[in-house]
């Protein structure tokens, strides 16, 4: 078949595959080891790769390639989904110009690099004119998508990161759980306000008993670090290639439960990585399915399992052990009290499950608006804090821990926000599904085993890549499709039963 059209568009896509690692390798190393200095050099380096990549992409011959493959593959699913992959990758790619890629970019990199001052410094004057540039360029991807797609530009969008997602069906779901969550939401806080609030370990923790101990979960979970690192960035983050898997955390000396969460949550990223199948590799059916589902492996570690009763059992005298703690405060109740501890606060990140969709619902809205132009980017500041006042009752005292808290926008990452409470909805109805059909899964994470949970998710959803939908992938494995009803189940047994 390597004579075929189909074979030369694998040998195509294989070659478009190393490029993208390549790039990933190098954000990699800018938002984890690069010298500030360098942030020019490498800027250049970025936009230069995704130029080349991208006119590999849009070759004249690709269309032409794809019609006649198309033509021959008739019934074998897995090639068949592979052209349909890069069908859509195809359409993406040649409705934007090679121009409009390389100033992207540019831009993306250059308003990054600002983005990381201004956050600390909790100064959006000065990131401002960089995003201004960022958005005034995602429109005219946005539109240039729009049309090649026959969709709204924000679908355009949205459907870089979840293929086939689209807006409207979005605001449904996140319209019922907005209605749903201030009365539980009040259920909640008066509930947990019955009893004194758990005990915090007492500190320091030092980085370096952090990491070890980060380290030991991410193993338990099924991290291998023969084909993966542990190191720190001002954003955690899950990158790389199945090979060689990178995931990040930062450290706070006075809470290492921040940095845990952070590490379990990426290792979830990365066991969906390395949990595709190896002979689709570097080939688009090969790839995760898109960020739904992506976000749901992360979510499903994180806040499915890791903050289960059953894993405290095992988890707490590691935690205690790690750190030399003693006394109440290390018991396994009060521990996994303070796992999952409720409250209105100001960052995504360290959100908990429960209040963390509002902050995607804001995003979400906010983001619309800015690319329709409804709301100018100066006023921003003032938006987002009239939006998280309204959804948690809460106004963030600076911007630092309101609109300059994530990165996403800064480097030009438009449309990616729903996907993250989409896959937390997506990880319950998982998680649902497979504690019921297999006991053991609960048991095993009571010991420390999470053989059980990773071997169902193997087979349910991290072998199966791109191969179906993601709605095939959610009902092939649930029985339906995505609803927030197993969300707000998981919600209501965890809080108020």
């Amino acid at each position: 078949m390597s004579d075929s059209a189909y074979g030369r568009l694998e040998a195509h896509w294989r070659r478009l595959s190393h490029l993208g690692d390549a790039i990933g390798a190098l954000h990699w190393d800018q938002s984890v080891m690069m010298p500030p200095g360098g942030a020019a050099a490498r800027a250049e380096q970025i936009a230069t790769l995704s130029v080349l990549r991208h006119e590999l992409l849009v070759d004249p011959s690709i269309g032409d390639l794809l019609s006649e493959a198309e033509a021959e593959i008739v019934e074998d699913p897995w090639p068949a989904a592979n052209l349909s992959e890069m069908r859509r990758r195809w359409v993406h790619a040649t409705a934007v110009p090679c121009d409009l890629v390389e100033a992207m970019s540019r831009a993306g990199s250059h308003c990054e690099t600002i983005w990381r001052d201004a956050r600390p410094n909790s100064d959006f004057a000065l990131v401002l004119p960089a995003l201004t540039d960022v958005l005034a360029l995602t429109r005219e991807i946005a539109q240039a998508k729009a049309e090649a797609l026959g969709c709204s530009e924000y679908d355009a969008l949205l459907d870089t990161y979840e293929p086939d997602g689209r807006s409207d069906r979005i605001d449904a779901i996140f319209g019922d759980y907005a209605q749903f969550l201030p009365d539980f939401l009040d259920d909640v806080l008066t509930r947990q306000n019955e009893t004194p609030a758990p005990a915090a370990p007492s500190g320091p923790f030092t980085a370096e008993s952090q990491r070890a101990l980060c380290r030991a979960m991410s193993e338990t979970v099924g991290f291998d670090f023969d084909a993966g690192r542990l190191d720190e960035s001002l954003h955690p983050f899950s990158t790389g290639i199945p090979e060689d898997s990178r995931i990040t955390t930062r450290y706070d000396e006075d809470d290492y439960s921040f940095a845990l969460m952070g590490v379990l949550h990426e290792t979830g990223h990365a066991m969906y990585e390395r949990g595709r199948p190896k002979v689709w590799r570097n080939q688009p059916v090969g790839d995760a399915r898109g960020m739904t589902l992506h976000e749901s492996q992360s979510l499903i570690v994180e806040m499915q399992a890791c903050r289960s009763r059953a894993f405290y059992e095992w988890a707490a005298p590691v935690q205690r052990d790690a750190f030399g703690g003693s006394g109440p405060a290390w018991d396994v109740d009060n521990l996994h009290r303070r796992a999952i501890r409720v409250e209105r606060g100001f960052i995504r990140v360290d959100a908990d499950e429960v209040t963390y969709p509002a902050h995607v619902i804001l995003r979400y809205r906010l983001e619309r608006a800015m690319l329709a132009g409804d709301l100018p980017l100066h006023d921003l500041p003032g938006a987002w804090n009239d939006g998280l006042q309204s959804l948690l009752n809460i106004t963030p005292p600076d911007d630092r821990r309101g609109c300059l808290q994530d990165i996403h926008w800064y480097d030009g990452a438009w449309g990616y926000f729903p996907t993250y409470t989409l896959g937390a909805m997506a990880a319950a109805q998982f998680f649902e599904t497979a504690t019921a059909r297999d006991p053991d899964i609960l048991d095993g994470l009571a010991r420390g085993d999470f053989a059980p949970l990773m071997g169902w998710l193997r087979e349910n959803v991290h072998s199966l890549a791109s191969s179906k939908s993601t709605d095939e992938i959610i009902e092939q494995a649930t029985g339906r499709t995505l609803d927030d009803t197993s969300f707000k189940r998981h919600l209501t047994a965890r809080y108020l039963s």
